[in-house]
């Protein structure tokens, strides 16, 4: 019976963002894309495309149907594909990321650190950018003033921001020193967290994103680093909440045994 799961290697190759067909055709035909460690020349050569893993240039990936992938974004990154004022975060990203469509799952600004989520899966961008959803974000924040208890009580009851119809309140808020809160929210508006904080009399120095719905930035993940999101990390990350303390199955750049990073071949 035939097997109509099977694709030809420059298909494979165009399907993970390895440039168009005759791009990919070429780049078998120079010898520098491997299957189980083995040469390939012939770009037709027809492979199961699931579960797939190969090399370019001596650099290993996995076939992926979709992209998710969790990003230690730096301070001083703009999140757009046309930055004004600061390098891009798609700059961190392998070209094959880029060319095939991955995006940020909402927003950062310039000079917010920590989690940031990319996809080229539309569904999932907009399930966790929908304010609909009530997706927690979780912050670490430092102020430049001393946080009292009236700030915090005013934070979780609601303050009302410009442009607001509503008053907006943090879902949890927690002092960890008397500059230094864990906040957290569900919307993704405009600068949100420095509005919110403002808007009770302080200002916020440093921001970082820690966790999203129950995905932790694992401590792993250095600076700038990327990594894959394996269906245990996008289980943690629906479950919500902030209960799971890392994400695991690592994936990332900066690292020669893993894939999307020079290897062997």
């Amino acid at each position: 019976m035939e097997n109509n799961s099977a694709m030809d290697l420059a298909r494979i190759l165009h399907s993970q963002g390895f440039g168009s067909r005759a791009e990919c055709r070429a780049l078998v035909a120079s010898g520098r894309v491997r299957v189980d460690g083995r040469r390939c020349v012939d770009w037709a050569e027809q492979f199961e495309a699931a579960g797939l893993v190969f090399s370019v240039d001596g650099v290993f990936w996995h076939h992926r149907e979709a992209a998710y992938l969790a990003l230690h974004k730096p301070g001083g990154y703009e999140c757009s594909h046309r930055p004004q004022h600061h390098p891009s975060v798609y700059s961190l990203l392998p070209l094959p990321l880029i060319r095939r469509g991955v995006e940020a799952v909402g927003r950062l600004d310039a000079d917010t650190t920590g989690l940031l989520l990319l996809s080229d899966d539309g569904g999932f961008v907009h399930r966790y950018t929908s304010p609909r959803k009530l997706v927690e974000k979780v912050y670490e924040l430092r102020t430049r003033h001393a946080v009292d208890d009236g700030q915090v009580e005013a934070l979780l009851a609601g303050v009302t921001l410009r442009d607001e119809a509503l008053p907006v309140a943090a879902v949890s808020c927690q002092r960890l020193d008397d500059r230094h809160l864990r906040l957290s929210v569900t919307l993704g508006r405009y600068h949100l967290v420095k509005r919110m904080l403002a808007a009770v009399g302080n200002r916020v120095e440093s921001l970082h994103r820690v966790a999203i719905g129950g995905l932790v930035l694992p401590p792993e993940l250095r600076v700038g680093e990327w990594m894959w999101l394996e269906a245990v990390d996008l289980e943690r990350l629906a479950a919500g909440g902030s209960s799971a303390a890392t994400a695991g199955g690592l994936r990332h750049g900066g690292h020669a045994a893993m894939e999307g990073a020079p290897g062997s071949s």
